[in-house]
């Protein structure tokens, strides 16, 4: 049994969401209240697991991890458990086994969320762009389409699944490019090997400041790949519903801005971290209002641009 009823298991999501992330926590305000509900669950779990991962709290002070290997099957522990139908006490996974009820998640999302948590307990670097996209969308590719199933989406609905983990690979260039100065504080470093050999940097001297200058163009290329996944995404939304859609645009507005601004700032991008105020957020919010409501005019429908990376089709998607 349950240590703790739906009700509070969503009100412990909520408090997550407000204190882990201002942005998602703006979109989601969007939703009606059932997918609201689901996607505070569902990123409670995501949450719960990348903080397991890296020994830190809300995404905030990530500690140095001795254990990497016991945390990813701790994880996969209290996951494959409450995917078994058993509670674990802990509200961030005992409410993805809420989701997984209310919505038919396919179970291959939530493993191959698990993976990315994995390549980074392997201490993985990428060596090409395809490693980097790779990466990004099992972080938050994989987010995108059980997001979408959250709001909806059938999950064989191949086009718009694609369209929803362009979004997910959007929101984490944009991470990577602004936390290149936190993630190497941590022994991280998610800009390609092959970029670094391009731009003449040896690997763990990139924030050095005589390669500043060059480090900027490597971000830059992140907030503009971002900016095509980005586009990429709003061409779904006239498929989702219209608060779903508003949503969504939002996300993609506040989201967008983060790696505009990390190009913007180029050689001083790190001197402090990048946010969207609480002003930027509203007029997002108000902006995506319209580009939802006019969504079918605004993004007609088009074949995806076959130059982006694709992640694998599951069984059964049409």
């Amino acid at each position: 049994m349950s240590l703790a009823t739906r009700a509070e298991t969503v009100a412990a999501a909520r408090t997550t969401i407000a204190r882990g992330s201002k942005s998602f926590a703006a979109a989601s305000k969007l939703f009606g209240p059932v997918t609201r509900e689901r996607a505070w669950l569902l990123y409670a779990w995501c949450r719960a697991c990348d903080d397991i991962a890296d020994d830190q709290v809300l995404g905030h002070d990530q500690q140095a991890v001795t254990d990497p290997a016991a945390r990813i099957a701790t994880i996969r522990a209290r996951t494959d458990a409450v995917l078994r139908g058993e509670w674990t006490g802990d509200p961030a996974f005992d409410g993805l086994r809420y989701v997984v009820a209310e919505t038919g998640m396919p179970r291959v999302f939530i493993d191959e969320h698990i993976a990315g948590f994995a390549l980074d307990a392997d201490e993985w670097r990428p060596r090409t762009t395809d490693d980097l996209l790779r990466y990004c969308y099992h972080v938050a590719g994989v987010v995108g389409c059980m997001m979408a199933v959250v709001m909806g989406v059938d999950p064989n609905d191949t086009a718009t699944l694609d369209r929803a983990a362009d979004l997910g690979l959007a929101f984490q260039l944009a991470n990577i490019a602004r936390d290149i100065e936190e993630d190497d504080r941590a022994g991280r470093c998610y800009l390609p090997v092959e970029w670094l050999v391009e731009m003449d940097m040896p690997p763990g001297e990139h924030l050095k400041p005589p390669f500043r200058k060059r480090l900027a163009v490597l971000s830059t290329r992140l907030a503009r790949m971002a900016a095509c996944y980005e586009e990429s995404a709003r061409l779904g939304t006239p498929a989702l519903g219209g608060r779903e859609a508003w949503a969504v645009l939002a996300a993609a507005d506040i989201y967008g801005g983060i790696a505009r601004k990390v190009a913007a700032a180029g050689e001083h991008a790190w001197d402090h971290r990048v946010t969207t105020t609480r002003g930027e957020k509203i007029v997002a919010i108000a902006r995506a209002g319209w580009q939802a409501a006019n969504r079918r005019r605004l993004y007609p429908d088009a074949p995806r641009d076959s130059a982006l990376w694709s992640r694998a089709r599951l069984a059964g998607e049409r």
